[in-house]
This record gives C-alpha cells, sequence and structure tokens, in this order.
C-alpha cells in the first residue's frame, strides 16, 4: 500500500517549504496539484524546477469557482462529485502501491483543499500530512509588525461571511486576519469602518510572492483584491 502524502508548501516562495516537504518532492513519482481550469495552477507554479524528471502529474482542475454562489446547493453537489473522482484516481495509486504527493499552498490543515481529500482518503489508505507556514503568517510578517502582543486573542474571518457576522467578530477581536477577500473586500472594508478599525488594517496581495504587496487599507484599491490576499489588523496588547 502506498502513502498520500498532503505537502504544505507553505505561502508561496518555494525556500520558505519544511526541509522533509523538499525531501519528499524531490523524490516524488506522483505529484496531484489543484487548480482552476484553463491555469497551471499556484500550488504547481511554487514547485517549479523541484519535480524530478519521469515524475507522473495530475492536476485536479476544480469545476466551479465563483460562477455558482456557494449557498446554492448545486455548488455543494458538484464540488462533492468533483472530490470523489479525484479520491477515487488517488485511491487506487495507493492500492497500486505507489506513494502519491498532493501539493497544498500554505498549510493542508488551514482551510485547504486537501482537507477534503483527507477526511475521504484517511480512513482507506494511509494519509500524512506535512504542515507549513501558513499565508496569514507571511502576510503580518510582511508588515514588519508582530500581530499579537501579551494576552491578545487572534481571531481569523472568512470574507465569505455576512457584513453582520463579519462586524460582530471584528468588534470582539483583539487582533485580526481576514482572508478569502476577493469581490468581498469592499463587504470587508464596509465592517472595518463600522468596528473603528480602518485605521490600523493593512492589505497585503501575494505575501512571500513575486509582486508582494503591503498597502494601508485606508489608501487601498478596495473594489476588489486578488485572490491572494489578506487584511491584517495588528494587536496593542499587553507588553513589558
Amino acid at each position: 500500500m502506498g502513502t498520500i502524502y498532503g505537502l504544505g508548501l507553505g505561502p508561496g516562495a518555494a525556500d520558505l517549504m519544511s526541509v522533509r516537504a523538499d525531501r519528499l518532492l524531490r523524490n516524488a513519482r506522483h505529484v496531484a496539484f489543484f487548480r482552476k481550469k484553463g491555469k497551471g495552477g499556484q500550488a504547481r507554479r511554487i514547485v517549479d524546477g523541484m519535480i524530478p524528471e519521469g515524475a507522473v502529474e495530475f492536476p485536479m482542475e476544480y469545476p466551479v469557482t465563483t460562477e455558482i454562489p456557494l449557498d446554492d446547493p448545486r455548488y455543494n453537489e458538484i464540488l462533492s462529485s468533483f472530490y470523489a473522482d479525484c479520491c477515487a484516481h488517488l485511491r487506487a495509486l495507493a492500492e497500486g502501491g505507489e506513494d502519491v504527493v498532493v501539493l497544498c499552498e500554505g498549510d493542508p490543515f488551514f482551510y485547504g483543499s486537501f482537507m477534503h481529500i483527507y477526511a475521504r482518503l484517511k480512513d482507506v489508505v494511509p494519509v500524512e500530512v506535512v504542515p507549513a507556514i501558513t499565508g496569514m503568517s507571511a502576510a503580518w510578517t510582511a508588515t514588519g509588525q508582530p500581530i499579537t502582543w501579551g494576552d491578545d486573542v487572534l481571531t481569523v474571518l472568512m470574507g465569505t461571511l455576512s457584513e453582520e457576522d463579519l462586524l460582530r467578530h471584528m468588534q470582539a477581536a483583539d487582533a485580526l486576519v481576514v482572508m478569502k477577500l476577493g469581490r468581498n473586500l469592499p463587504k470587508v472594508r464596509r465592517a472595518l469602518d463600522a468596528a473603528g478599525l480602518t485605521a490600523r488594517a493593512w492589505l497585503v496581495e501575494y505575501a512571500a510572492m513575486p509582486g508582494q504587496s503591503v498597502t494601508l487599507l485606508a489608501e487601498a484599491d478596495c473594489e476588489k483584491a486578488p485572490y491572494f490576499s489578506i487584511v491584517i489588523v495588528h494587536g496593542q496588547g499587553r507588553r513589558p
């Protein structure tokens, strides 16, 4: 029986991968990764030049991204079928004695697509997870300021939440990370304004990737943000 490895690649720079992830990748015979249709895939871009010659690549192309609203029942139905097909392929390889490396942006267990593979296969074939630096860690590092001090509580929010839910969580937060921005950025900005946090907020685009940008949110274009964007609000807690 082979093993499926959920390989955390970190925030986007190959030299921020762990030594273990690097070793597994450079010895891989099968490499799988997620991507949008018609795109090369961010995970695949990160490891360009690191995959061994002769390794078999298996791109797993999302059937939907933003074409269907998240609350539409079809969204879960289509994605569930997609993950089932991916798992069938990975399972067949593992049951045939092949190890498979699945490339995962950031950390595999932090809002990553690999979690859906793991949940379906962990009791069927051997599955191991290689943790990694998260994208949000790279984002707050890019601001040049610590995200938390003393007893600060860090809150991580998804921009896909309703404006009311965003505001409620923001008002209770010491330090704040908001992910999944894109077209949700105007809504996130309104919630930050209402919570009185905009003056402390930073917009980080492409953290640890080519084209990294760090901007005070109050000075940023808030109509839309790239997929790889994070809002950071630093804590102001106890310090010596």
